[in-house]
């Protein structure tokens, strides 16, 4: 399989960008890839948080852009996995430090060493989540079930079959299959039928996403954790395997209680 950028963005912000990035390049590199996260998001950077590799940031993306520093030094290697590295973003720099044409080449240095490059798009359609598409190979839309992230993912889909890139796929965050019943969240054919793209994972609702975040280990890391399950099918599904979709279910009393007690 060729070196794939992938961007992983979405309409609004809160709906769980950052996490699918974490979680998908643990999974991926789980799986004996390379794999470098790259954080998009200059200004705002949260993926260093949520991988547990904030205190390790000597050097970060505009540094490399405006050679201040080599790709190499500026490249944060995970600990836990030596195949998963992070690319951080600037946290004191515009948007606008970047460019379109910059991002491409930048993506296209680091295709030479790694098998999947992640990118962390911002939220919204400004110039930070154009530097972002600009190199894609593939496009993943995280969306939860609610009218406006919906509504706001349709504009991002247009913006990217705008482009010429391949179609873009989605990922369901946040389902709880009990709202579903009770009419107050969308469902999944709602939620198909309006956007109409192909769905690559459907990810439950899951309160080890908070924690695990907090504490910078990602849900794939958990034996317990029905999101980080989620997330690993959808790599599986990336690296070309014919996964089933998980069942959707309401988590039971017992999994419920087996959670308390390792909180």
């Amino acid at each position: 399989m060729a070196s794939q950028v992938i961007t992983i963005t979405s309409g609004k912000g809160g709906v769980g960008k950052t996490t699918a990035t974490a979680n998908l390049g643990i999974a991926l590199a789980q799986r004996g890839r390379r794999v470098v996260c790259l954080d998009a998001d200059i200004g705002l950077r949260n993926l260093d948080v949520v991988m547990g590799l904030e205190n390790r940031i000597v050097y970060d993306l505009v540094d490399v852009i405006e050679q201040r520093a080599h790709l190499r030094q500026a490249l944060i290697q995970d600990k836990r996995l030596p195949e998963l590295f992070l690319l951080p973003a600037a946290q004191t720099r515009e948007k606008t430090a970047i460019n379109e044409t910059q991002m491409r080449a930048l993506c296209a240095q680091l295709k030479t060493e790694f098998d999947f490059i992640l990118v962390d798009s911002p939220a919204g359609i400004e110039h930070g989540f154009k530097n972002a598409l600009a190199p894609a190979d593939q496009v993943l839309v995280v969306v939860t079930p609610e009218v406006s992230s919906v509504r706001d993912a349709d504009r991002i889909i247009g913006l990217v079959e705008a482009t010429e890139k391949p179609a873009p796929q989605l990922i369901l965050n946040r389902m709880q299959p009990t709202l579903i019943k009770r009419g107050e969240m969308l469902d999944i054919a709602d939620v198909l039928e309006i956007l109409a793209i192909e769905l690559i994972g459907i990810v439950p609702e899951d309160e080890t996403i908070i924690t695990s975040a907090n504490r910078g280990q990602p849900a794939v890391l958990l034996d317990h954790s029905a999101a980080g399950a989620a997330f690993i099918r959808i790599a599986r599904r990336l690296l070309g395997e014919q996964v089933p979709f998980g069942a959707l279910e309401e988590p039971s009393l017992l999994a419920r209680l087996a959670n308390f007690f390792r909180r």
